[in-house]
């Protein structure tokens, strides 16, 4: 597993927050409903009185302290300047879960004393509060970086609120409860400790964790996690500014093909080998849109090879990259002349090529079969073996990135994959050339999404013709597809007036902030996602026109990335927190618990 996909991976444990009516609407439902159900426990108590006197002194104690405490919340952490802006509707969230946490113990509370001599009604709303202070100190704490001393500050907030409401009720009116009279100061003493002991346990799990990211990336474990649910949450680019303090200068190579047509550049079809990562719109996620949109021309952007380790650490440094491919424009050789599509295969792997003048496109892909990127070492020597054995300058090389396996499905040195390639790659030929023509098309398909695993650019298609031939190259906005989807989308298009065909993604991580990390394409909407490239065929098809084209291979040269060092020290960091972590936390907050449990229960009030 790459560094990155250690912590895109978090997001299958995040949840899309509700607005802020939803959260208040629904502490105020759950608060009456908590205490119509206690009082009612209560003998002898009359329904009547379980709804109105009841359901009222629940939404008292629970609903209204907890509105006032999601509405205090968040204006006094932004007030503190932490990395993350917390939203209203994040801080009412927080209110919520943990009042229903103190609810549902207070409620169980309630049910046990009434088959017992004992009333252990106070004793279960302590320690339902000390429980949601816990856990709002470690959720505070943990996304909002303010650190310990104000996070404990502001999540005590709730549950002093609550056992400060219970003491209005209870001796200033003459509400009937089914709480009963005890010491305010039996239970401050009893809340504050029980409240320390948890804290106990929180620093010590937090210390456990971030002592090692700390000492080997020089930022907190709380900090990068923050930064991260920032990302997901509000699209924030703060996790850059970590990643550039990481950040590797390497060199690395930019193809480039352009088709020139009487009205001078039609089209650019252009494939770094820099990575479309980490995720969102961090780093180089959004590369293949940004790159495209940075040209007057028609641009397809397909993923040369790399991995993670060539994430851009900003989306500052795609400006490299484009440098480079107008560099490359600058003194293009075009010719009119074009090979028909070829395709060579040597076990599994496939390899799609097309000569333009003197220069070679190639298109690599292992589907059906899954696999994921091509490292870079690996496509550099498939594109210095092809040099050699067709004498061509210029080798343009694509992985297609079109069966998706997730990380398993690296094509590393070593792999028997690579051998595969360069004998695919041994079976190269000559081929006549004729007259090009080549049309282009786009479609952004707004009516997908991240959701479907659509990116910003939707599909481009060019299609070229040679001699008759016509071979369609469609580039979908995506980070890979499910096994399968490919060979659907081929046999639509050859089936609308192609001949040949090949299916690539660009690998964005645009659409990769969603739960659970990777979001192939062909989950979901796969008709309309066939019907769209089909569509966008046929406006390539009826776009052809006498074209002139032209290849460069360029050096790219001190491009700020994750890079392999500090990718694999992240990944070992992170993979060794989380094995501690498995056997740590169970036993620190187990024992916590546990001594809160018998704090809360064995000194009667």
């Amino acid at each position: 597993m790459s560094a990155v996909d250690s912590i895109t991976d978090l997001s299958k444990y995040l949840v899309t927050i509700p607005p802020s009516k939803f959260s208040i609407l629904t502490m105020t439902f759950l608060s009456f409903l908590t205490g119509v159900i206690a009082a009612y426990l209560e003998p002898q108590v009359s329904i009547f009185d379980s709804i109105v006197y009841g359901g009222s002194t629940g939404f008292l104690i629970f609903g209204l302290t907890s509105i006032m405490d999601g509405a205090l919340t968040q204006p006094i952490i932004n007030s503190m300047e932490g990395r993350r802006y917390m939203k209203m509707k994040h801080s009412m969230f927080i209110s919520l879960l943990t009042m229903i946490l103190i609810a549902v113990v207070y409620v169980v509370g309630s049910f046990i004393s009434r088959f017992t001599v004992y009333s252990y009604i106070i004793d279960a709303l302590i320690l339902g509060c000390a429980l949601a202070f816990g856990l709002r100190t470690f959720i505070i704490w943990g996304t909002s970086n303010i650190g310990a001393v104000r996070s404990i500050i502001i999540s005590a907030f709730q549950p002093i609120l609550i056992l400060s409401m219970v003491v209005v009720i209870v001796f200033l009116t003459s509400i009937s409860t089914n709480i009963g009279p005890f010491s305010i100061i039996a239970v401050g003493l009893k809340g504050i400790v029980a409240g320390l002991i948890l804290m106990i346990a929180i620093y010590s799990f937090i210390l456990v964790i971030e002592s090692p990211i700390r000492r080997n990336l020089g930022v907190g474990g709380l900090e990068l996690l923050s930064l991260f649910i920032a990302q997901y949450s509000e699209g924030s680019k703060a996790m850059e500014r970590l990643f550039e303090d990481m950040g590797e200068p390497i060199d690395t190579i930019v193809g480039v093909v352009s088709f020139k047509g009487k009205n001078g550049v039609k089209g650019l079809f252009i494939s770094p080998c820099v990575h479309p990562g980490p995720v969102g719109n961090i780093g180089g996620g959004n590369m293949p849109t940004l790159l495209a949109d940075s040209f007057d021309t028609f641009t397809m952007v397909s993923h040369g090879p790399s991995t993670h380790d060539f994430n851009p650490v900003s989306s500052r440094e795609i400006c490299k990259i484009k440098k480079v491919v107008e560099k490359s424009l600058e003194n293009m050789e075009y010719s009119e002349l074009a090979s028909p599509f070829m395709q060579v295969e040597s076990e599994d792997a496939k390899l799609g090529v097309q000569y333009f003048g003197d220069d070679l496109l190639i298109l690599a892909t292992f589907a059906p079969l899954g696999f994921d990127d091509i490292d870079f070492g690996v496509g550099l020597s498939l594109i210095k073996a092809v040099q050699c054995h067709s004498r061509a300058e210029n080798v343009v090389l694509v992985d297609c990135h079109n069966s998706f396996k997730g990380e398993s499905g690296r094509v590393l040195p070593g792999n028997p994959e690579v051998f595969q390639l360069l004998d695919a790659a041994g079976k190269l030929e000559e081929a006549d050339k004729k007259q090009l023509k080549m049309g282009c098309a786009n479609d952004p398909i707004p009516e997908l999404g991240k959701r479907s695993g659509v990116g910003q650019s939707g599909v481009k298609v060019m299609v070229m013709e040679v001699g008759g031939q016509k071979t369609a190259y469609i580039i979908l906005d995506a980070n890979n597809m499910v096994i399968g989807f490919r060979d659907e989308i081929l046999k639509a298009v050859t089936e609308s007036g192609v001949d040949f065909a090949e299916v690539m993604t660009t690998d964005t991580h645009y659409v990769n902030n969603l739960s659970g990390g990777h979001n192939p394409l062909g989950t979901r909407d796969r008709d309309v996602i066939i019907t769209k490239v089909v569509e966008c065929t046929q406006k390539a098809i009826n776009d052809l026109e006498p074209v002139m084209a032209g290849a460069r291979m360029l050096k790219l040269s001190k491009i700020n990335t994750l890079g392999p060092t500090h990718s694999t020290e992240l990944v070992t960091t992170i993979s060794s927190i989380v094995a501690v972590s498995r056997i740590f936390a169970p036993l620190v907050f187990v024992l916590a618990l546990l001594f809160v449990f018998i704090w809360v229960f064995y000194w009667t009030i």
